[in-house]
């Protein structure tokens, strides 16, 4: 059975009642500890009886610490979002504000210390107010501040308070189970999701003028020399006569361009802080130069690599073309997958039970990530409540992509593989490059975002490159930066070690540049658009 939107947001208990001691806690039972033990060395009742005061107040207060919260919660303390859709939508970078709100069917006030959100590390979250008290019988509104570093699909999990009973000597964590989803896009895609396509917006309306295109048509280009293939029509004999070479005569037609981009997503290319690594940079580069060709009327086409091919999108034109490129950068280069995740299938169904714990407590009630058959079942019949229930990762059978395709629905990410895809990435890379010169119709400029080319070790290619017919299509290699992902700040040696770091990444990439012009190709690094800052 689905459940509303509204029953799952209504729906957020604790599935069990967790007493934690506070500092002060700590220390009465350490001084009454002491005092027992030295009353049974000294042979003193008083002191004895004293040491075993203090310990049974002690735990007088944690029962009654936990009898109040237990009242807390079957009366009925919940959380929903207020306002909100089952998925929000931004680019990367950008700031939204939510609402969420905490209600107390009890009779009496709840004080809590402490506030935080559960949440994808993809994401920073700030809450107001982070402590303070719900009404008796009443609501309390609670502003989150949500901002995006990486894309992909993140969620908000829930809320967690931190409630302290009446004597401040034990604190309980009520933790509100209530997912929401969070799709990440390249940065400025968010924006131009919320804004009107055509009419008056003209957004992504068809502008500027067709490009002179080498081929059959009516404008004398220039006269060149004779290529196999070439018809011999085209030979200009006079001309051919007097150099003593074959010369055609090359026409010009009005056509638009066609756009290939080619994004190097290797594994290691997502080390770093979210938000600072040379795929965080990588991904909104190719959005802005997607965005800005197909707003000239161009036809675009995307291929995303790794060890594998991760994705292939066919050259095509107009804002339907924009919103799959655009999700394409959102998803594709997630860890989820088997051949990219550092977890196995045992990992993957331990997660997946530590996640359904608190949204079903009942159902999970024994459930061990062991068994694996059961585990799967459970996710499977609550992939339906999730934010993202279509997302599909790959996996070898039909149980573990039911359990990698549960953390994926929920916004729950997998660390990547530690083995480099360099090598195999490499290889896929140039195949693409073949394929591209042979393929038809020709692209007229093809982008390729990769670290620069330095050393011998990227052979396969280099002899790509190499081959590629530069003077038909235009081969523009943006390079991909390590500088940004590398931390300062971590003191004296650190910062030493990280300058370091930082002049040899800068030095390689420069000859990598350097490298690739000799080849012909045209190499740049763009512009960084400056990393999100962790909110303070």
């Amino acid at each position: 059975m689905r459940f509303s939107f509204d029953e799952v947001q209504s729906w957020a208990r604790l599935p069990s009642v967790q007493v934690h001691p506070t500092r002060a806690a700590v220390d009465i039972a350490l001084a009454g500890a002491v005092v027992v033990i030295a009353g049974i060395v000294l042979r003193q009742p008083a002191v004895l009886a004293w040491g075993g005061a203090l310990l049974l107040g002690l735990a007088l207060a944690r029962g009654v610490t936990e009898l109040g919260v237990t009242k807390i919660r079957a009366a009925g303390f919940e959380m929903l979002w207020h306002g909100t859709g089952h998925v929000l939508r931004l680019g990367r970078g950008e700031q939204l504000e939510l609402t969420a709100e905490l209600r107390n069917r009890d009779d009496r006030a709840t004080r809590y210390v402490g506030l935080r959100a559960l949440h994808s590390p993809e994401l920073e979250l700030a809450l107001e107010p982070s402590a303070g008290e719900v009404p008796a019988g009443a609501k309390l509104r609670v502003s989150v501040s949500v901002r995006a570093r990486r894309v992909g699909h993140h969620a908000i999990h829930g809320l967690s308070l931190e409630v302290q009973g009446a004597p401040g000597l034990f604190e309980v964590p009520l933790t509100f189970a209530n997912p929401l989803g969070v799709e990440v896009s390249p940065a400025g895609a968010g924006a131009a999701r919320r804004a009107p396509v055509g009419g008056r917006a003209r957004s992504l309306a068809v502008s500027g003028r067709p490009s002179p295109r080498a081929g059959s048509g009516d404008s004398f280009r220039e006269l060149r020399e004779y290529l196999p293939g070439d018809p011999f029509k085209r030979i200009a004999w006079r001309a051919s006569a007097r150099r003593g070479a074959l010369m055609v005569r090359e026409y010009e037609h009005e056509q638009r361009d066609v756009v290939w981009l080619l994004l190097d997503g290797s594994s290691e290319l997502w080390s770093g802080r979210p938000g600072t690594t040379p795929l965080d940079h990588a991904v909104d580069e190719v959005y802005a130069v997607a965005r800005r060709h197909l707003g000239s009327g161009d036809r675009v086409g995307l291929a995303v690599f790794g060890a594998r091919v991760l994705d292939v999108l066919e050259p095509d034109a107009g804002a339907h073309q924009l919103g799959a490129i655009t999700q394409a950068l959102t998803g594709v280069t997630h860890g989820l997958d088997a051949d990219r995740s550092d977890w196995d299938e045992l990992d993957v169904a331990l997660r997946v039970v530590e996640h359904l714990r608190p949204l079903a407590p009942s159902a999970t009630r024994g459930l061990t990530g062991a068994d694996l058959e059961a585990v799967a079942e459970q996710a499977r019949a609550w992939l339906a409540r999730a934010p993202f229930p279509e997302l599909q990762p790959a996996a070898p059978t039909a149980r573990e992509r039911t359990l990698r395709r549960y953390l994926a629905a929920y916004g729950v990410g997998a660390p990547l593989r530690l083995e480099p895809e360099r090598p195999r990435t490499d290889r896929r890379l140039a195949e693409a490059l073949e394929r591209l010169a042979t393929g038809r119709p020709p692209p007229s400029i093809v982008y390729l975002w990769s670290p620069a080319l330095d050393g011998a070790e990227r052979e396969a290619l280099r002899r790509a490159i190499e081959r590629f017919p530069k003077r038909r299509t235009e081969l523009r290699w943006l390079s991909m930066s390590w500088v940004d992902s590398i931390p300062l700040g971590a003191g004296l040696v650190g910062d030493v070690v990280a300058r370091a770091l930082i002049t040899r990444a800068r030095v390689a990439e420069r000859r990598g540049v350097v490298a690739l012009r000799r080849l012909g190709v045209r190499a740049s690094r763009p512009p960084r658009r400056p990393p999100p800052e962790p909110s303070t």
